[in-house]
């Protein structure tokens, strides 16, 4: 069983690097350091956006963005990590 906890978090360690991937190329393109015209920032951005948007969507249903400052990738980066806590209470030392 603690390989396939390892696995799980593995990925949810990935997905939290899009996550972070994802926040910063929008930065990025937002101040006019990248060109977003750029094919291979536009294909990464692209990707990125396809990856995330579906976790993200209903998370911005539910929490409106404060003041233009969007903050559901931070609930949903804290959530992730509080669910591979809780597999490594439940499954590993548990």
């Amino acid at each position: 069983m603690a390989s396939v906890v390892t696995l799980v978090s593995t990925i949810i360690q990935i997905f939290i690097w899009l996550l972070i991937a994802n926040a910063i190329l929008s930065w990025l393109v937002a101040f006019n350091v990248v060109n977003a015209r750029n094919q291979f920032v536009a294909t990464v951005g692209e990707f990125l956006y396809k990856i995330t948007e579906p976790v993200l969507r209903p998370i911005r249903r539910v929490i409106p963005a404060f003041g233009g400052i969007d903050i559901s990738t931070i609930v949903l980066i804290l959530l992730l990590f509080f669910l591979q806590n809780l597999m490594y209470e439940f499954f590993v030392y548990g």
